[in-house]
């Protein structure tokens, strides 16, 4: 599957019009959740029949102007969340169990999603006419590819998503996407840290950009004038929207720089080698450690290894999470422990090995991932296909 991404250009009545969309999604989403917190709904098909029946419901009569599929979508995604609860309490995760949550009307998130109807591809593939009771109309598409590669019966949904910079339009195109590689004879072990994205097995090091640490002092300004403009209990002014938006496209930029480095990065290591090993982090464990969650979250760790598997997948390249104990404090030469604290940046053994810190335990997981099957990928990369836009 596929993700390509356009923007859409159009006037403000049209962008209204999708506003209206997409908080119709919305509604229709949490009266899911709700029908189904009430004991209503069993299965996937309950929710399919509810929403049917919501639409022809008079108290809710904006519900039957968005497409009967797009409802169909809403209702699959509070499923979705539904289905994800009951499988960590059976797996019995510890902690919180990702009890489904009503999702609010936020002026720079949120999406709709149509399926093969509702939406309408003119002839040279450049613009879009949304065919629903909401009448948005024709939208120009503003984007670096070419749906005229694909069949229209290739596209199996249209999202349209809202960001703080305007609305895209993202076609989920049902194609493998497979690339030719030559093997290069090589393996190598990846150790993330913070002060250095990765340091592989080789020695070599890519330095972290921290995006976020580097944009703090513009988002403390922006930052300072929403809250300036901010009246408790009044009506806000246009003045204290438009800042607002300012701190939102700030943010949305940052999150693309951090995105578009995660990607290249990965696309980088996966052609150069044949194997790829890795740890097998639990970052959602690691950032409950208050001193250094905003500095883990802006690496990017998570967003790097899925992006790994995606083009391990693609380009045949093997992608091994190994686990991550001891990587660190084993000697990669003679496997003796030696014990040391985060602040030691350097390896020294009995043996005579002295190694960096992160060039020692990307070693020991290459030896790991050689050693083992471990596996090949995980469940992110099925849970975060939205990261997938190619």
């Amino acid at each position: 599957m596929l993700v390509y991404e356009a923007k859409l250009k159009g006037n403000q009545h049209q962008y209204e019009r999708l506003n209206e969309a997409i908080r119709t999604g919305l509604f229709v989403r949490n009266s899911c959740l709700r029908f189904w917190e009430d004991g209503n709904a069993k299965s996937r098909n309950d929710l399919y029949k509810y929403v049917t029946r919501l639409a022809k419901n008079k108290d809710f009569p904006w519900t039957n102007k968005l497409n009967s599929q797009a409802r169909q979508a809403m209702a699959e995604r509070a499923w979705a969340a539904i289905s994800r609860f009951f499988d960590n309490c059976k797996k019995r995760i510890s902690g919180k169990k990702g009890y489904p949550k009503y999702k609010k009307n936020r002026p720079n998130h949120g999406s709709v999603e149509y399926k093969v109807t509702g939406w309408k591809l003119s002839e040279n593939r450049d613009r879009i006419t949304f065919t629903d009771g909401f009448k948005a109309g024709e939208l120009k598409l503003y984007g670096s590819r070419n749906l005229n590669y694909y069949q229209i019966e290739q596209i199996k949904r249209v999202r349209v998503v809202r960001r703080a910079d305007g609305f895209y339009a993202q076609f989920c195109i049902d194609y493998d996407r497979t690339e030719e590689r030559q093997p290069t004879g090589k393996t190598v072990g990846l150790d993330v840290g913070i002060s250095a994205f990765y340091t592989d097995s080789d020695g070599n090091k890519v330095n972290n950009p921290k995006y976020l640490r580097r944009s703090e002092k513009a988002l403390k300004r922006l930052q300072k004038q929403v809250s300036r403009k901010f009246k408790k209990g009044q009506p806000q002014s246009n003045n204290y929207k438009k800042a607002k938006q300012k701190l939102a496209r700030k943010h949305l930029k940052v999150s693309r720089k951090r995105k578009d480095f995660a990607v290249k990065t990965a696309l980088c290591v996966v052609r150069s080698n044949d194997l790829v090993a890795y740890e097998d982090l639990k970052v959602r464990n690691m950032v409950k450690n208050h001193k250094l969650a905003k500095s883990i979250s802006d690496a990017s760790w998570t967003m790097f290894r899925i992006w790994l598997e995606y083009f391990g997948k693609i380009f045949g390249t093997v992608t091994i999470a190994v686990p991550p104990q001891y990587t660190s404090q084993n000697c990669s030469n003679c496997g003796a422990i030696v014990k040391k604290s985060l602040s030691t940046r350097t390896h020294k053994c009995k043996c005579g090995t002295v190694l960096d810190r992160d060039e020692n335990a990307a070693k020991n997981i290459l030896k790991l991932g050689l050693s083992t099957a471990g596996h090949t990928g995980c469940d992110s990369f099925s849970r975060n296909q939205d990261f997938m836009v190619d």
